[in-house]
């Protein structure tokens, strides 16, 4: 893949470092529901260090840990409400919001394309009818995969931007990078899926991230941009 990573084209440039607090609550936002180490992993913390503030969330009343099927770590509506505060106040702290809003801007004019390359790899056309791609066509995968590798190299300097302005974002594009490269040496479940830190499943948090970092949803998006 020709370039940088997202991110190393700006290691004189470091973004603002995240409190390690916001950084747990945060990462409980993007997993949903998670264990120490997930937590830990998407914080960028050692699990010693997520482990301490999870038990310190849990007795503040901002997280709960939930046993059963869905077992793990998961913020309370109180933590939900601190997060959104947490966020805000970096947001606006040394003037930081107007370059998000402009990376997400970027990210916007991206979304749909990189979402119809990853509907493209599940599902072709046949006779007019969509029907799942069974990778039986090495060329129509082979485009595909050129399609996706073309976005990312436009993804890559949205990722720059965001990790030149808070540091937190700066893994997003290495991970991106990483989920390209495996999917152009063969490896094709990095395109798609669910499990693994698939391209989608990056782009994903990405936008989730971005969503929460700006305070803002879904359903301000135009319809025409589709959803992830």
């Amino acid at each position: 893949m020709p370039g940088l990573a997202c991110g190393d084209g700006y290691r004189g440039r470091m973004g603002r470092r995240s409190d390690p607090e916001l950084l747990v609550l945060h990462g409980l936002r993007l997993k949903g529901v998670a264990e120490a180490p997930a937590v830990a992993e998407a914080a960028g913390l050692d699990r010693a260090a997520a482990e301490a503030r999870l038990a310190d969330h849990a007795a503040r009343g901002l997280a709960t840990h939930r046993d059963g099927l869905l077992a793990g770590w998961a913020l309370t509506p109180t933590g939900r409400a601190e997060h959104e505060r947490l966020l805000a106040a970096e947001a606006d702290a040394g003037g930081l919001r107007p370059a998000i809003e402009d990376a997400y801007g970027s990210f916007r004019a991206l979304n749909p394309r990189v979402l119809d390359a990853c509907s493209r790899w599940q599902v072709r056309e046949r006779a007019g009818r969509p029907v799942v791609n069974d990778h039986a066509d090495p060329a129509y995968d082979r485009a595909v995969v050129g399609d996706l590798a073309a976005l990312h190299a436009r993804a890559e300097p949205v990722c720059e931007r965001l990790g030149a302005a808070l540091d937190r974002y700066r893994p997003y594009g290495p991970r991106l990078d990483h989920a390209v490269e495996r999917v152009r040496a063969g490896d094709t479940d990095y395109f798609t899926k669910p499990v693994l830190p698939s391209y989608h499943t990056v782009w994903f948090e990405l936008h989730e991230d971005l969503l929460a970092t700006l305070g803002l949803d879904r359903s301000s998006e135009a319809s025409t941009e589709g959803t992830t």
